[in-house]
C-alpha cells in the first residue's frame, strides 16, 4: 500500500508490520541524465520489489535529498549535512514504527547514502524501535556492480529502460567526451579528492553509452528480485536481540 494515495483508514486496517522506504538524492548525474536520478531508481525498484513478494507491504513516500555536498560545484545538487540525514531517516522510520510497521527496509539509489544507512539501521534495531535494514540496488546486480560510475552505463541503462525520455541523447557524446573513468584521485590506495569535481569536468564517471535499455532491463529484474527475497528474509526473520555472553 502505498502511503502517498491510501488514507488513513486504509492504513489502520492493514495487517502488516512491514515497509519500505526509498531513498535517494537531488545531484547531478553529467550533462545527459535527470537530478532525480537516485530518487527515480530507487522507488521504480522499491514497487518492483513489493510487487514481486505474496505480502502486504506499507510503501511509504521517496526521501528525495541525501548526503551529496560531493557533486555542490554542479547546479541544481541539494544536499543535508550527514547528521541531519541521519536523524531524518531515523525518524522517518520511528513514525512507522510508531504505527506497526517496524520491520523496515531502506531502498537507497545514492552512494553517498549507504555508510549513514548502515548506521541508522544498527541504531534503530539495537535501540529496539524498529529492525531496519538498508539495500542500495546498484549493490545487488551481480557482475555489473563491478561497472557503477554515476552517471555511467548501470545508471543510464536504468533509466533508458524506465524512463527513456528523461535521458538527453544528443548529449550522450559530450557526456562521455568530459567523463573520468574512475571515481576519485588515489595515492596509496588513499582517495585525495573530496569533490568530484576534481577529477570529472562533468560530472560524469564511467562510460554512460555502455548502459543500453537492454541491460536496463536486466538490472532491473536483478535488483527487483533481489530486494524481494530480502523482504521475503525481513518478513520472516527473528528480530530479538541475542542475549549477553
Amino acid at each position: 500500500m502505498d502511503l502517498t494515495t491510501a488514507t488513513w483508514t486504509d492504513v489502520r486496517d492493514l495487517e502488516t508490520d512491514l515497509a519500505v522506504v526509498p531513498v535517494g538524492s537531488t545531484e547531478q548525474h553529467g550533462p545527459h541524465a535527470p537530478l532525480g536520478t537516485d530518487v527515480l531508481t530507487a522507488e521504480a525498484i522499491a514497487d518492483a520489489g513489493i510487487e514481486r513478494v505474496d505480502r502486504e507491504v506499507v510503501r511509504a513516500p521517496a526521501i528525495p535529498v541525501g548526503i551529496a555536498e560531493e557533486h555542490r560545484q554542479f547546479p541544481g545538487t541539494m544536499w543535508v549535512s550527514e547528521d541531519t540525514f541521519r536523524d531524518y531517516v531515523g525518524e522517518a522510520v520511528d513514525s512507522l514504527a510508531h504505527h506497526g510497521f517496524d520491520r523496515v527496509v531502506l531502498v537507497n539509489g545514492h552512494g553517498g547514502n549507504v555508510d549513514a544507512l548502515r548506521e541508522v539501521g544498527g541504531r534503530l534495531t539495537r535501540a529496539g524501535d524498529a529492525y531496519a535494514v538498508p539495500f542500495t540496488w546498484f549493490e545487488a546486480v551481480g557482475e555489473h556492480s563491478d561497472e557503477m560510475g554515476h552517471g555511467g552505463p548501470l545508471e543510464t541503462g536504468l533509466l533508458r529502460h524506465l524512463e527513456p525520455a528523461l535521458i538527453r541523447e544528443d548529449r550522450i557524446e559530450a557526456a562521455r567526451a568530459g567523463g573520468a573513468d574512475g571515481w576519485g584521485d588515489w595515492t596509496s590506495y588513499v582517495n585525495m579528492a573530496y569533490d568530484a569535481a576534481e577529477f570529472t569536468e562533468n560530472g560524469v564517471v564511467g562510460d554512460p553509452d555502455d548502459g543500453d535499455a537492454k541491460r536496463g532491463a536486466e538490472l532491473f529484474e536483478l535488483a527487483a528480485d533481489a530486494l524481494a527475497r530480502l523482504l521475503e528474509a525481513v518478513a520472516e526473520r527473528d528480530v530479538s536481540r541475542p542475549e549477553r555472553r
